[in-house]
């Protein structure tokens, strides 16, 4: 997983490898969860992702509350077809802005 933080616009950019599952899960934490602050934004591509377990969107789920659940700004982008179904089937297109 690669992390970026654009200070500017407070945007935490999270660039997940091929796997999003439970063994990303401390550094998913770390890198989004750990600081006091949350960031204005958030953006999740999950480009390279060719697996995504349920921990995975229990993650992003914490990561909504976080971020301030209804008022969090987060984009899920770069998500293949068999992901965003599995997004869909969840619900979480009503949750999060899929690109």
């Amino acid at each position: 997983m690669t992390v970026h933080h654009d200070s500017e616009n407070d945007c935490l950019t999270l660039q997940l490898g091929e796997r999003f599952d439970f063994s990303v899960h401390r550094d998913f934490h770390d890198a989004c969860l750990g600081p006091a602050r949350p960031a204005r934004s958030y953006v999740v591509d999950l480009g390279e992702v060719s697996r995504m377990d349920s921990s995975a969107l229990g993650m992003l789920l914490l990561l909504r509350e976080h971020a301030g659940a209804d008022r969090a700004e987060i984009r899920i982008v770069n998500a293949g077809e068999e992901l965003r179904g599995t997004l869909r089937v969840a619900g979480f297109d009503k949750l999060f802005v899929l690109h």
